[in-house]
């Protein structure tokens, strides 16, 4: 039977939970698995697409009309904007700064809610990926709304701190808001970022995390390691910029266990 492609949001309204990196590092290490991956730089802050390109590209890119901005303004088809990647079986839209203005743009026009939906349509169904990850701006609003229209299921990555829970229910009842357009959307799973095993907070974290109904927290998590920074500043998944650091093969089991769970 042929494998449907999977739509996948990474989103958390509180910023600094890690989301753009596991998205990232989530999205390269499935394509060391030998998945069709395409990521998608939903962020005016364009870390995603600085995840895989210098700073020059990327600003290249987000100052051109080759970006997810103009996609959506235009309303047209997604595949015209994919970019590949340095890395076999991984591709990217990238982003750009005027996504700030993606508010003020979903506002005018109709059925708002589903224009991303809309673009993927062509790419979705030719299933030419088996996985789409697409990073969400830390908000709560009508872009993040649209972007959950058109996934499939939600990753939430929730640092293990003391603020990381915080804004986790506000979340959950976005969730629940968007179910009402888009119910089948479905959260995959919560992953637990940036932990420091030595501390107190990291189990509180997990017991909280776990306690709740309903709620799937993913058995692999990823610690506090510096490598992620300096991977970050070479423009390269953690993987191919040491991969024997912890946080490389953190993410990778944590590809497989997502992975797993159509195999």
């Amino acid at each position: 039977m042929e494998k449907k492609t999977k739509i996948i949001a990474f989103a958390n309204n509180k910023g600094g939970s890690g989301k753009t990196t596991s998205c990232a590092n989530i999205g390269y290490s499935l394509a060391t698995m030998g998945r069709r991956v395409l990521l998608i730089d939903g962020d005016m802050q364009l870390n995603l697409s600085l995840s895989f390109f210098s700073e020059d590209k990327v600003l290249e890119l987000a100052s051109s009309e080759r970006n997810l901005y103009y996609a959506i303004k235009k309303q047209e088809d997604l595949k015209e904007y994919v970019i590949p990647t340095p890395y076999e079986n991984l591709d990217l839209v990238p982003s750009s700064m005027l996504m700030s203005g993606m508010e003020y743009e979903l506002f005018t026009k109709w059925q708002r809610e589903f224009i991303l939906k809309n673009c993927l349509k062509s790419i979705k169904a030719s299933n030419q990926y088996d996985y789409i990850l697409i990073d969400a701006p830390p908000t709560l609003g009508g872009w993040v709304m649209n972007i959950l229209c058109a996934a499939d299921y939600v990753i939430m990555p929730v640092e293990a701190s003391p603020w990381g829970l915080f804004g986790v229910a506000n979340m959950f009842e976005f969730l629940e808001d968007v179910r009402r357009i888009n119910e089948n959307l479905e959260l995959l799973g919560i992953a637990i970022t940036k932990v420091d095993a030595r501390k107190n907070y990291y189990k509180q974290t997990c017991e909280t995390l776990r306690s709740a109904d309903n709620v799937h927290v993913f058995t692999n998590i990823i610690r506090v390691d510096s490598e992620v920074e300096w991977a970050q500043d070479d423009s390269k998944p953690v993987l191919v910029h040491k991969a024997k650091a912890r946080s490389a093969g953190e993410y990778m089991e944590l590809a497989k266990e997502i992975d797993s769970i159509w195999q």
